[in-house]
């Protein structure tokens, strides 16, 4: 009896162990989301600073979970050898001397993507996103292969095969539609995904089943955004900057 006893406890304690290594909502994929300053300026105005003339981080924000921890307060301090690199690759469209922006992000996603010791911390998740950032380069990659602002129309599939060329992964491409009948749509925002690990991942891959009753918080971050998935069918446009 003694013996069964014990073996209980020690099972019990492996899976208590076990969940903690393995909770059921860690996320298990990583969105690098860059957007056009123009077309975010476009849908912004007038209080808005669009003079910047190349892709800007939006967010690195996991596949699952918003503000996921309330009593953890943004603190520019920590991150304070950042913040030359963060005015300029991840910069405030609409207010740029404020942190503000970056408070926003750390507490919707940030504190969700803490949940993996990579990032469990206000330094580790905005330096990963600098360095996820900068290893990418994808502004210089468009222009490399001739994606550049302009006042002609582009298809998708010139945009996408590009992209999956390059980084032998499928991004998600966002745009603005001005109307049903304008004719064209306007491109605004790109993303490109990463595995737990930072390799990369087509974005449209789905590494787990989701829970019974879970949204894809993500969906409902591009629904409140103002973009959408571009249509394959529609002329791009890809506008100069301001």
């Amino acid at each position: 009896m003694r013996l069964c006893s014990l073996l209980l406890l020690c099972l019990a304690a492996y899976l208590s162990s076990s969940y903690v290594i393995s909770p059921p909502h860690m996320w298990t994929k990583l969105i690098l989301t860059h957007h056009w300053p123009s077309t975010f300026c476009g849908m912004e105005v007038p209080v808005c600073h669009p003079n910047i003339s190349y892709w800007t981080l939006h967010g690195l924000w996991p596949d699952k979970g918003i503000d996921c921890n309330s009593s953890w307060h943004f603190n520019s301090s920590e991150i304070e050898d950042l913040l030359p690199d963060m005015k300029k690759s991840w910069p405030d469209l609409l207010s740029p001397m404020s942190t503000g922006f970056w408070k926003y992000e750390w507490h919707k996603h940030g504190t969700c993507a803490a949940k993996a010791e990579s990032l469990n911390s206000q330094h580790k998740y905005f330096s990963k996103a600098l360095e996820l950032y900068h290893k990418l380069d994808l502004d210089s990659i468009l222009t490399k292969f001739d994606i550049i602002p302009s006042e002609n129309y582009y298809k998708l599939s010139q945009i996408e095969g590009v992209i999956e060329n390059f980084y032998s992964v499928k991004p998600k491409i966002q745009c603005v539609h001005p109307s049903k009948n304008a004719g064209f749509q306007i491109l605004g925002q790109i993303e490109i995904c990463f595995n737990s690990d930072f390799t990369l991942l087509d974005c449209e891959k789905h590494l787990t089943t989701t829970t019974k009753g879970h949204l894809d918080n993500h969906i409902a971050v591009d629904k409140t955004s103002g973009f959408s998935v571009c249509d394959q069918d529609v002329p791009v446009y890809y506008p100069t900057p301001s």
